[in-house]
């Protein structure tokens, strides 16, 4: 199966599949009597067109899992697809291509190339893929994220919410099948921090993008149309419709 292309990518929002599905996975650090059991038989999946939070106590293996939904770490076993591409068994080479091609990726760290402007960041990943700009879309991710007057600015002309936005636009610049967003907001402001997240939320209502994100904060899981808790590597609840109150309630249970 080839990674490779647009209509293989877009075809799981086409048809209504699950944007990524994984089925018992398992991840486990080391060997023997030191061996770390991150992930337990995790069976998830997450909708297209969705925004959707992972949330847990420290140590539950959010962040594990959504590595491993991303291609960024292997699995110790199970099984991953992300649209119609099963990741487990890819080399090196297709995993790259595969997130070149179908992921996004949006971190804490807003990994802004310092000598290049805003447009030119957002753009980066499209030249470094050898792919033209998709200009009807680079409007409307421009206006959706709001920084139509600040594309000739370098980062270190931008806030730190500004920044955050400029990575958002540059994840969502090369339609992929699903974006993963890993602690977004936590080197920003509360207001900055709320601005971003409404920026991916309207990216989910507006351009149909699949969010998955990672994120400790009850208030930012509350903009995500889904919340799933884990808790010693296993997935024991999910909310839907979240809210603050409900989500640390939730927390608050799994930490007891």
């Amino acid at each position: 199966m080839t990674v490779t292309g647009e209509v293989g990518a877009w075809s799981a929002r086409e048809s209504g599949a699950p944007a990524v599905v994984a089925e018992g996975l398992t991840k486990v650090y080391g060997q023997g009597d030191t061996a770390v059991h991150a992930l337990r038989g995790v069976d998830v999946s997450f909708a297209t067109g969705a925004f959707t939070a992972i949330m847990g106590p420290s140590g539950s293996g959010k962040s594990t899992l959504m590595h491993c939904l991303a291609g960024l770490d292997t699995v110790s076993g199970g099984r991953v697809r992300i649209g119609d591409v099963e990741l487990t068994g890819l080399g090196d080479k297709q995993l790259t291509l595969l997130r070149r091609e179908r992921i996004g990726f949006i971190f804490q760290a807003f990994n802004l190339l310092p000598t290049l402007t805003a447009e030119q960041n957002i753009l980066l990943p499209l030249e470094i893929a050898g792919r033209q700009a998709d200009r009807v879309l680079f409007d409307r991710v421009v206006e959706t994220v709001g920084l139509r007057d600040r594309l000739g600015h370098k980062p270190t002309e931008l806030s730190g919410g500004q920044q955050q936005r400029v990575a958002v636009a540059r994840a969502l610049i090369s339609k992929p099948q699903v974006i993963f967003a890993d602690e977004p907001t936590g080197n920003l402001d509360s207001r900055s921090g709320a601005e971003v997240l409404s920026f991916l939320r309207s990216s989910v209502r507006e351009l149909g993008q699949t969010i998955v994100m990672v994120t400790h904060d009850p208030v930012a899981a509350s903009y995500a149309d889904r919340v799933v808790f884990l808790r010693d590597g296993g997935l024991v609840s999910e909310l839907e419709r979240p809210t603050p109150q409900a989500v640390l309630d939730t927390l608050m249970k799994l930490e007891a």
